[in-house]
């Protein structure tokens, strides 16, 4: 990605298959696990060290427990302005849920705000 994209705003929607990232991890850490993979997710595809995640995405992942991660899930990446003064960074990206009734067809799509 060129540097002069890192600096705009910009929103995606992506699906991210969660079990094939957590396949294999023990049933105690599977949620913290997609928690993780989530953070990392929005870090390469957006270009930023500084990801918050929504708190209705977090109880959408704990939903099923600690074990029953969902298989599939959709969300928004929206890359925004840090205005905090005190920042290391000047963006950070936000990730929040999207309820979708159906995976199938689904691609990345950019996001007019």
């Amino acid at each position: 990605m060129a540097k002069a994209a890192l600096t705009e705003v910009v929103t995606r929607e992506y699906t991210i298959h969660l079990h094939k990232r957590v396949f294999g991890a023990s049933f105690k850490k599977r949620t913290p696990k997609a928690v993780k993979v989530i953070k990392q997710f929005a870090q390469t595809n957006m270009g930023t060290q500084d990801v918050r995640i929504d708190p209705q995405l977090n109880k959408m992942l704990w939903a099923r427990g600690i074990k029953a991660v969902p298989h599939r899930i959709r969300v928004r990446l929206a890359r925004r302005r840090n205005d905090d003064e005190n920042a290391t960074e000047k963006l950070y990206t936000h990730v929040s849920y999207v309820p979708v009734a159906d995976f199938k067809g689904l691609q990345t799509q950019q996001v007019d705000e």
